[in-house]
């Protein structure tokens, strides 16, 4: 039986982590004949009850003050690295699908890159849902990189160094130093992640900046109106380098 580690980085997210760990919860029962598996939540800087509602979860929590991404998600490997043969990381605002670590486990890779997608686009003008999907569909095989949907052999991140102390793209820079390391990295479209699409986020620059640049110059939704995405294209890759990323 193999150890999987999951870091959840958390800055002020008591809004919506029950549901993050709810469907970790679900992703782990789905693995656990052959791997046992750790859910850590780095509160990052937390002003409101985030630890509480971890602990509630019965998973461990790992308070620190960087008030960073980078540094929150490097501190949680390195808390878990002695004890586990695989990390995989997400974020507090998304949800993972059942079969998120099953993928991860039968790529046979050295790290394995997921998607996300968004299902409730309230708030964000009606133009955005549209725009999104044209150019985070485009592309065969997929080129995003999501600390929201990531996982990589324990050994092999320590290899390359781990994530960056970045403000934001710490996700990105390690699977550039992955590729270009010549390690196997499997991208996959088959698990998607549904992740938030609040355009206030906690990384300067992350998600939530990608959507403001979508609803610029666009008519606002009306009150009330709930617009939801299909899924993307469910679709298995593997193979190429790390092009642009968003």
């Amino acid at each position: 039986m193999i150890a999987v580690g999951v870091v959840v980085p958390a800055h002020d997210e008591e809004d919506l982590l029950a549901d993050c760990l709810a469907g970790l919860r679900h992703a782990a029962a789905a693995v656990a004949d052959r791997a046992r598996v750790r859910v850590l939540v780095v509160a990052d800087a937390c002003t409101d009850r985030t630890a509480e509602v971890a602990r509630a979860h019965g998973v461990e929590v790992l308070p620190v003050a960087a008030r960073n991404v980078g540094r929150a998600r490097a501190a949680g490997a390195s808390a878990l690295l002695g004890s586990i043969d695989w990390l995989a990381t997400t974020d507090a605002d998304s949800v993972v699908p059942p079969g998120w670590l099953v993928a991860q486990l039968d790529a046979g890779a050295d790290a394995w890159v997921g998607t996300v997608e968004v299902l409730d686009w309230r708030g964000l003008p009606g133009a955005v849902p549209a725009r999104y999907r044209a150019s985070y569909e485009a592309g065969d095989p997929h080129r995003h990189v999501h600390g929201a949907s990531l996982g990589v052999a324990a050994g092999v991140y320590r290899a390359v160094g781990g994530f960056p102390a970045l403000a934001t793209g710490e996700d990105v820079a390690l699977v550039e130093r992955l590729d270009r390391g010549g390690h196997h990295v499997v991208r996959d479209r088959t698990q998607p992640v549904v992740t938030s699409a609040r355009t206030e986020g906690r990384a300067p620059g992350g998600f939530a900046g990608h959507l403001r640049g979508l609803a610029r110059h666009v008519r606002p939704t009306p009150p009330g109106t709930t617009v939801l995405s299909p899924r993307p294209a469910l679709r298995r890759e593997d193979d190429g380098p790390a092009a642009r990323i968003s």
